[in-house]
């Protein structure tokens, strides 16, 4: 990692450690942990893949063009935030320190930025753009998406809020290019 990646993480985790250890401490409690262990889980891509599959039958088959757009914007968060991890390579919670739990297994080393809320915000977005009326479910979801991250001990809030972000921008880039959708 960079000397100035290595300085700024450092001085983040240590602001941030506090908030961390009381999000992250709601996970002792088991009701608490299950349901954001699933959250979590649904996160990783369950939730927007199942979402995908049934949004044609409510939608048609207009939605297909739709969802390709939404594809191509969750292929490029994919890339980023893989690209970005393994080059800043922040450590998770858990590994910095020891009074931080792990609640789940990480899908990767990782920490920074979660990759989890990026995906989650960019499909938030994307369907409220296409599928306005699923806004009461999808950003709902990617708001608990990030919280869980938190409270299961792999991301600092940093990593979330720049995940949430990272998403953003590309979800808002995407339909900036192509208002429309990008396969219409």
């Amino acid at each position: 990692m960079p000397a100035k990646a290595a300085l700024l993480f450092n001085k983040a985790d240590q602001l941030e450690l506090t908030l961390c250890q009381q999000l992250n401490r709601m996970g002792y409690y088991r009701a608490i942990r299950l349901f954001f262990k699933g959250i979590s889980r649904l996160g990783d891509g369950v939730f927007w893949y199942s979402l995908a599959l049934l949004v044609p039958f409510i939608y048609g088959a207009e939605a297909l063009y739709a969802l390709g757009h939404i594809t191509i914007s969750a292929l490029l968060c994919v890339a980023l935030y893989s690209q970005l991890k393994n080059r800043l390579v922040r450590q998770r919670p858990f590994i910095s320190f020891r009074d931080i739990t792990a609640h789940t297994a990480p899908l990767d080393l990782y920490s920074f930025p979660s990759g989890h809320t990026m995906n989650a915000v960019n499909f938030a977005v994307l369907f409220c753009a296409f599928f306005p009326a699923l806004f009461w479910l999808v950003v709902p979801f990617a708001l608990l998406v990030a919280l869980s991250r938190v409270i299961l001990g792999m991301h600092y809030p940093t990593d979330v809020l720049v995940g949430a972000a990272l998403g953003s921008l590309i979800s808002l880039g995407s339909l900036a290019l192509f208002p429309a959708g990008m396969f219409v």
